[in-house]
């Protein structure tokens, strides 16, 4: 059986204003990029170990000079509501007119919604992801102006120049998920030596996310024209990132990981057919996300990969055309191979590749209670971004079972 995907003509694709600035030194340009958007007073949202054991700030607030209208640096890897509100406060009391973002994904995400609570007056509870029982979620319009925000990436993240957040709320079962187009960064910046001060640890964990996006991008059986460059470029680049990924000289790879999440989103802006409606890649997202969330010690890369093989076999068989490209992608399925074979192939490859960079592949190995499980499959149930519809509740038995092979 003879596979490719198929261009779909229909399709839509958008643009957002940017800049992006890159490489050596390349942090020097932020004086010029706050005249064009006239700020007099940025502000600079971080995470304690950027501000305070690394030189990284004080050299953005030398650069800025007078313009720096200060800093809050209590930005958690939870994103917490307590966290971005206390941030909003202290930019509202700066008197602030653009935001800097310093750090990857948390930091980023939690920018956003800085710039939301600044803007918007109405409570919080009315400005999140609505799930109305036994129907589709909402997502609120929120139309206040924003703040302009300028991301400096100290880790490849996809949420570099996205639209949503995710905050945690300890008195909540499930994340609050905001969602405004208006919180997309203005500029972005992969400055070298920025991209160097973030530990192995992070740069694993980030270039594993963005593998396994990227992989599982090319099992899409309809793109848009506009999409196909970009997926093939985004795998090339995160395989590349990871396989390079304990490299601590060379700021390269690292820069990669960063080019091929920018890809990733392009590719979803211009019409690309996004494979997060596969239902490997909604039930690995789920289970992924709960995890990490309730297990903060855990990173997003080691809880992909660590549920990434189970679901695979057991869900692969649900979207057999999808499965079989991405494990002809992976160089371990061809024509000649029967389509029930490819979620056993592909499974059994993304093992062998996980496994050669030290990324776990068994939920065991993660350091978590198994009694956790029953509730990581609750909080799965209540993610929008990977089950919109809610189909979810209605396999939750087959949810449980999996979490547990997953084990």
């Amino acid at each position: 059986m003879s596979l490719t995907p198929v261009y779909d003509n229909d399709f839509r694709a958008v643009s957002y204003p940017l800049r992006l600035y890159s490489g050596q030194d390349a942090l020097e340009t932020l004086p010029a990029e706050l005249k064009r958007h006239g700020a007099r007073r940025a502000f600079i949202v971080c995470g304690r170990t950027v501000s305070r054991k690394l030189d990284l700030i004080a050299r953005i607030r030398s650069i800025l000079g007078d313009t720096c209208a200060g800093v809050y640096d209590e930005m958690d890897k939870d994103t917490s509501i307590s966290a971005v509100t206390a941030a909003a406060a202290a930019a509202r009391a700066a008197n602030a007119d653009l935001l800097i973002s310093v750090g990857a994904g948390s930091v980023t995400q939690g920018t956003r919604v800085v710039a939301i609570l600044m803007a918007e007056k109405r409570p919080v509870d009315e400005l999140i992801t609505q799930y109305p029982p036994n129907s589709p979620a909402i997502s609120p319009k929120l139309l206040e102006p924003k703040v302009p925000i300028i991301n400096v990436l100290t880790a490849g993240t996809s949420a570099q120049n996205r639209a949503g957040s995710a905050v945690k709320d300890p008195n909540r079962d499930h994340r609050m998920e905001f969602f405004d187009p208006k919180t997309r960064p203005v500029a972005l910046y992969w400055d070298s030596d920025a991209l160097m001060t973030a530990p192995q640890s992070l740069v694993r964990t980030t270039a594993a996310s963005i593998y396994w996006r990227s992989m599982v991008n090319l099992g899409a059986p309809r793109l848009s024209p506009l999409s196909e460059g970009d997926r093939l470029e985004a795998f090339r680049l995160s395989q590349f990132a990871l396989q390079r990924v304990d490299d601590a000289t060379d700021p390269t790879p690292r820069i990669a990981a960063c080019a091929a999440s920018f890809l990733q989103n392009r590719d979803a802006d211009v019409g690309g057919s996004f494979t997060g409606g596969l239902w490997v890649t909604r039930v690995v997202y789920a289970f992924a996300t709960a995890i990490f969330q309730r297990h903060p010690h855990v990173g997003q890369g080691e809880a992909n990969t660590a549920v990434t093989s189970a679901v695979f076999r057991k869900l692969g068989p649900r979207d057999p055309q999808a499965i079989a490209l991405i494990a002809q992608a992976l160089g371990v399925w061809n024509d000649s191979d029967a389509i029930g074979s490819a979620p056993d192939k592909a499974a059994d490859e993304l093992v062998r590749v996980f496994s050669a960079v030290g990324m776990p592949v068994r939920v065991s190995a993660l350091g978590i209670p198994r009694d956790s499980l029953p509730l990581l499959v609750e909080s799965s149930l209540k993610n929008f971004n990977a089950d919109p519809k809610r189909e979810f509740v209605r396999e939750r038995q087959m949810l449980l079972d999996l979490m547990e092979a997953c084990w």
